[in-house]
C-alpha cells in the first residue's frame, strides 16, 4: 500500500474506547487504585489525558491538578479551568512558585543567561530557541537563548554548552516540583498519576525524567500529536484548547514547542516519521508531502539522534547487583 498523507490518522472512537477500557482495568486490577489525578496545563495532551479519565472513571473519582508558577501563561490557567468545568471533575491549584524558589530554580537559570546577556535582570523575559532553517544548515538542536527587555527589544545569542545546560537544569526544578505534588495528592486518595506525554515527547526526549515523565500510566505515549489531536476532538475538548498553539509553558518568554524542541510542525514531522516508522523511503514521504528528499532525510535523522540520545530518559533504574 503506498504512502498517502493521511495514512497515519487513526479510528478515534476506537482508539478512546480502548484506552479507556484499559485504563479502567489496570487501575483497579493492576496497581489497585480508586481512581485519578492528571496534572492539567491548559494544553491538548493534558485535556485529552483528563477526558479519558473521566469517562473511564467518572468525573468525581478524578482529581485535576493545576500547577502554575512565575512564568506561566495566564492563558494556561484559564483554559484548565474551562476544561475541568466541562468535564465536570474536580480541581485544586498548587503555585509552584515557592517549591522553585526553594530550589533556587529561578537564580540558577538567570545566573546562567547574565553570562551571556550581563544586562539581564528580573524585569526581562527569557527563553530558549533553536535557529531559523537557513542558520540550522542541517543540524536542528543548536541552541540560542532570547532576551526581551522591559520596552520589547529582543536580542539573541548563540547558548554556549555550559549555560544551555545549567539554564534547563535548572528549569527542570519546575516539572519535578510538579510531580511531587501530584504524589502527594494521588498518594492521600489512593489514587493513580496518570501521565500525559504523547509519542512525540516519549520517544524523543521531551520530557524531564522523574519530573513531567513520572506517572504510574502514560495512556498517550504511543499517540503521536496528530491522532491527540484526532481524540480531542472526538471527546469534545473545548475548541479553544484545540486551537492553542502548543508550548512548553517553560520560561517566562511565550514560546511553542515547535521553536524549543520539535522545530517542525507536527503536521509534517508527525506523517514523516509515520511513513518512516512503516518502512516507506524517503522518496516515497517526500512525494506524499510535497517535499524533497534531503528535507525528509534531515527530519529523519534528527528523529534517530533524539531517540538515541534520550535513551537514558526511558530506562529504569540500572541494578548492579
Amino acid at each position: 500500500m503506498a504512502f498517502q498523507k493521511d495514512s497515519i490518522l487513526l479510528n478515534p472512537k476506537a482508539e478512546a474506547e480502548r484506552i479507556i477500557k484499559e485504563l479502567r482495568e489496570i487501575v483497579a486490577k493492576k496497581i489497585h487504585k480508586r481512581g485519578a489525578v492528571v496534572g492539567v496545563s491548559g494544553g491538548i495532551d493534558s485535556s485529552v489525558v483528563l477526558a479519558l479519565c473521566a469517562n473511564a472513571f467518572g468525573p468525581e473519582k478524578v482529581l485535576a491538578l493545576m500547577m502554575p508558577d512565575k512564568d506561566s501563561s495566564p492563558d494556561s490557567l484559564n483554559l484548565a479551568k474551562k476544561l475541568v468545568d466541562k468535564f465536570k471533575v474536580p480541581y485544586l491549584i498548587e503555585d509552584i512558585t515557592k517549591a522553585a524558589e526553594g530550589f533556587g530554580a529561578y537564580k540558577r537559570r538567570d545566573q546562567a543567561v547574565k553570562k551571556v546577556f550581563p544586562e539581564y535582570d528580573e524585569s526581562y523575559k527569557m527563553k530558549i530557541v533553536l535557529p531559523k532553517d537557513d542558520e540550522a544548515k542541517g543540524k536542528l538542536n543548536v541552541y540560542y537563548v532570547t532576551i526581551i527587555a522591559p520596552n520589547g527589544e529582543e536580542k539573541t545569542a548563540r547558548l554556549p554548552l555550559t549555560e544551555y545546560l545549567q539554564i534547563v537544569a535548572a528549569s527542570n526544578f519546575k516539572q519535578r516540583s510538579r510531580t511531587n505534588f501530584l504524589y502527594y495528592h494521588a498518594e492521600a486518595r489512593n489514587f493513580a498519576v496518570i501521565g500525559t506525554g504523547n509519542k512525540n515527547e516519549h520517544e524523543q526526549g521531551f520530557f524531564v525524567k522523574y519530573g513531567d515523565g513520572g506517572a504510574d500510566i502514560k495512556p498517550i505515549a504511543h499517540l503521536f500529536k496528530t491522532q491527540v489531536y484526532q481524540l480531542a476532538e472526538y471527546l469534545g475538548v473545548p475548541e479553544e484548547i484545540q486551537k492553542r498553539t502548543p508550548t512548553t509553558d517553560t520560561y517566562s518568554a511565550e514560546q511553542t514547542q515547535e521553536e524549543f524542541f520539535f522545530r517542525l510542525p507536527y503536521s509534517v514531522l508527525d506523517r514523516i516519521w509515520f511513513g518512516w516508522e512503516k518502512g516507506f523511503s524517503s522518496k516515497e514521504i517526500a512525494e506524499a508531502l510535497n517535499l524533497s528528499e534531503a528535507q525528509v532525510e534531515v527530519v529523519i535523522n534528527d528523529i534517530k539522534q533524539k531517540i538515541k540520545t534520550t535513551e537514558y530518559l526511558r530506562m529504569e533504574p540500572i541494578s548492579l547487583g
